[in-house]
């Protein structure tokens, strides 16, 4: 999936094709091959797991942090282990990167609420420490114990690696509309290249980072913080992996806050076509939005928005022709890989639509493409040294691993083109052939589609956005309706995610849920 894009700093994880590395890139597990299962058909569900500790984990279990100062004020750092392999759990150790922030009181202290900010590939303890620990309501934060863990294989808890920065750069160029079988053939080495070097960099840890195994992490976290049950808010898919945790432990559930929710019964395939409908979703919105302003570059207040799409895929395919300059200290140019890149970056944020507008202006009236590049650098988190975070090896490895690929060779790929252009005639073409990065993995994926129930667990909340470009609404009724404890929040908006982005009926229903947890009335929407 995408990333969460929202005004704080983190974005919306999990995400789309978009990007070559994340491109099967909502939820979580995959297998090559085509796979056709839909939610209508999935019968698999998730299992949980006995509720004694299994012997051998017991070290685990019973560890004891060495809480220290991470240089950030009022927070504590720590390391935690958990098997690299939960089969053998003595055939070695993954090293997980923890941070807390202690409850500032007053009122009686709630235990720990972990946070994830999605991804998969997002650095849960980055997003508490820049934004969850410091801007999470007073009275949450009053109450609970905030802490994150960068899940294995993210960040700072031995992260997995891929290519260097130039090669990324290269990567992150690679045409994703082919117009021949030569491009076509560039493309497939792309990915190839992109795999192969996650297998040589990280050959052990890359069997080993799936949801439920981050999930297991999650629940040997809770137990050395010394919680009972686990208290949680994730977002984008933080949600796949909180609603995990639910299902493989339901008698451990909290209060859980699934916010921007994935639909796990879903395919690869399903889940990258149907991201690729809500990020059409979303432009329609920018271009309803755009054509009202005098400086939109896309049209005027007549145009429609199917022909402002229309003049967009158009520029698009000028780039591809001849990208234009962008100022850049490396020499890249912006070519249509990279413009699409940052005008899906913006979607995430309706706040970010006027940047959106200027970048789009300078780029189409000035020949200056600065802009667009700095939107598509943010979303992939390249510094200004060329050098990446580790966020889109981790979402390709998590991806890859979870699900069945969505197609195995660029044939398939074709054959879904004309779903995929009706999804979003606008960026179709482009998310479809993004999702074949998973076809040439070096490891055999380890998940399936699975439906999660999590019978027995205290009731759990499910927030959905109705125009959501990453994680579609509908994604978060099905989610909602698979939960035998969920309850589905709506927020009437536009945006990834709703929790913390402006509006007091969202944050006052999520508050209380935390603080007493009631959750609100079934059918609950809020604008």
């Amino acid at each position: 999936m995408h990333k969460r894009r929202s005004s704080r700093p983190t974005r919306p994880l999990r995400a789309s094709g978009v990007l070559l590395a994340a491109a099967a890139l909502l939820i979580s597990a995959c297998s090559s091959g085509s796979s056709t299962t839909t939610a209508a058909t999935t019968s698999a569900v998730l299992t949980a797991l006995p509720r004694a500790t299994p012997t051998a984990l017991s070290p685990y279990y019973g560890q004891k942090l060495d809480w220290r100062s991470c240089g950030v004020p009022g927070f504590e750092c720590a390391t935690m282990k958990a098997p690299l392999d939960y089969a053998k759990p003595g055939a070695g150790d993954v090293r997980l990167a923890v941070s807390r922030k202690k409850a500032t009181g007053p009122g009686k202290r709630l235990g720990s609420l972990l946070v994830n900010p999605g991804g998969p590939g997002g650095s849960a303890v980055g997003y508490l420490q820049s934004y969850a620990g410091i801007g999470y309501p007073a009275d949450v934060r009053a109450r609970y114990d905030m802490v994150a863990v960068d899940p294995r294989g993210v960040a700072r808890s031995e992260p997995v690696e891929c290519l260097n920065g130039r090669e990324m750069d290269a990567f992150a160029q690679t045409d994703t509309t082919p117009d021949d079988g030569k491009e076509t053939d560039q493309l497939v080495d792309a990915f190839k290249k992109f795999a192969e070097g996650c297998g040589e960099h990280s050959p052990d840890l890359l069997r080993h980072v799936s949801t439920v195994e981050a999930a297991r992490d999650m629940d040997i976290l809770r137990a050395v913080l010394g919680d009972e049950k686990l208290n949680y808010v994730g977002a984008s898919y933080g949600t796949f992996l909180g609603a995990t945790y639910a299902g493989l432990y339901p008698d451990r559930v909290g209060r859980l806050v699934l916010d921007g929710a994935l639909d796990p019964s879903l395919t690869a395939r399903k889940l990258n076509e149907e991201q690729t409908a809500g990020f059409e979703t979303a432009f329609q919105s920018f271009a309803k939005d755009c054509v009202r302003h005098s400086d939109c570059p896309l049209g005027d207040a007549g145009t429609s928005p199917d022909q402002v799409g229309r003049n967009l895929k158009a520029f698009f395919q000028q780039l591809d022709k001849e990208p234009i300059p962008a100022g850049d200290a490396d020499g890249r140019k912006l070519g249509e890989a990279l413009a699409t890149t940052g005008v899906i970056a913006a979607m995430y944020d309706e706040t970010a639509w006027p940047q959106l507008r200027d970048a789009l202006t300078s780029a189409m009236r000035k020949n200056d493409g600065s802009g667009l590049l700095a939107l598509s650098d943010s979303y992939y988190e390249r510094d200004a040294d060329g050098q990446y975070a580790n966020l889109m090896s981790a979402n390709a490895a998590v991806n890859c691993l979870d699900l069945p690929a969505a197609f195995s060779g660029p044939d398939q790929v074709e054959e879904s083109l004309p779903a995929f252009e009706k999804a979003s005639p606008v960026f179709g073409e482009g998310l479809a052939w993004a999702s074949l990065n998973c076809a040439y993995w070096p490891v055999k994926n380890t998940g399936e589609p699975h439906r999660i129930e999590a019978k027995g667990a205290a009731p759990i909340l499910v927030v959905g956005t109705t125009r959501d470009p990453a994680t579609p609404y509908p994604w978060a009724r099905s989610l909602a309706s698979q939960l035998s404890s969920g309850t589905l929040l709506t927020y009437v908006g536009d945006g990834h995610t709703a929790y913390g982005r402006g509006s007091a009926c969202i944050d006052s229903t999520i508050n209380r849920y935390l603080l007493q947890g009631t959750p609100p009335q079934k059918g609950k929407r809020c604008s």
